[in-house]
């Protein structure tokens, strides 16, 4: 080899190492609600190391130059669970139906440009929906799901639980680099809405990995103005006493004001096979609410 290839070789060598030393030190990002989705959004993301993470975000595309973004915005909360530094970022008073573009900046670099896109508070404007669950085997095919999300782009996925096998930190690891895939292309994140399953040994792990609001793992959120309201239940806890109280009570208030109404839940109420236990709790406790207020849709997993 000639000494000025030799000499370029070295140059571009030390080149790569400064560039991945300039991105930011964080990974395995994800969207959340807790509030309005017309009006809001939650960030997540591992901090892989790097301290004094701050999310930079506005309606203007300013790539990775973060000190052009108008808006920041620093963690809400932190929590250390399952081999990630989950941090969280509760973004309020957006504007309805419009691109957002963010990065994370740390104390060693900032992240790649992303995007996350707010609900329309519009009843008439469309709504795009992917949900399933029991992504806890065959890698291969999450991986294939969530790469249909990030080319189909849809609002928001409902995710009907049993994301991992044992609820261990190396399988959430995995989960999340996976999830990275519903990342479309010019780098826009899908919202998740997320439902606990019998592999999510406990109502903390979702709270924990992804800010859910209730700590009962049974909540409500409206799209689309007065279009639909999604309902999420905990299959795992009981369907009666204080969670069929709330449901019940939640589908009277919006019976006459919301268009459309769906639910998800874990347990099939009815399998379709002799393996799976019948349901009759939750068909007593929640089926009947469904037909009596017309509910539209159930998405069971």
């Amino acid at each position: 080899m000639k000494m000025s290839q030799l000499k370029f070789n070295i140059f571009l060598l030390i080149f790569l190492f400064l560039s991945v030393d300039a991105w930011s030190k964080s990974a395995r990002y994800r969207a959340m609600w807790r509030t309005d989705p017309s009006h809001s959004i939650v960030l997540g993301w591992d901090q892989v190391s790097g301290n004094n993470p701050v999310v930079y975000y506005d309606i203007m595309d300013y790539g990775e130059d973060a000190n052009m973004y108008k808006y920041i915005h620093e963690p809400d909360r932190v929590v250390d669970t399952k081999s990630m530094s989950n941090h969280f970022a509760r973004l309020e008073g957006l504007q309805a139906n419009t691109v957002y573009y963010f990065v994370i900046k740390d104390s060693e670099g900032v992240s790649k440009r992303m995007s996350f896109k707010t609900i329309s508070d519009n009843p008439n404007d469309r709504l795009a929906i992917i949900a399933g669950g029991d992504s806890r085997n065959h890698r291969d095919a999450r991986i294939a799901a969530n790469k249909i999300v990030g080319k189909l782009r849809p609002h928001f996925v409902m995710f009907g639980g049993d994301m991992t096998a044992r609820d261990v930190g190396r399988e959430w690891l995995n989960w999340f680099n996976d999830w990275q895939h519903t990342i479309s292309t010019g780098g826009r994140i899908t919202p998740i809405v997320v439902t606990r399953g019998n592999h999510e040994y406990a109502n903390k792990t979702l709270n924990d990995l992804f800010d859910v609001r209730d700590r009962g793992l049974y909540y409500a959120l409206t799209f689309g103005g007065d279009l639909l309201r999604v309902y999420t239940l905990n299959s795992l806890i009981a369907s009666g006493g204080e969670q069929k109280k709330w449901l019940q009570n939640d589908l009277q208030e919006n019976d006459q004001k919301i268009l459309w109404k769906m639910a998800q839940y874990h347990f099939s109420t009815r399998p379709h096979t002799t393996v799976k236990a019948e349901r009759n709790n939750q068909l007593l406790n929640w089926s009947t609410l469904f037909y009596k207020y017309n509910v539209n849709l159930i998405v069971e997993s």
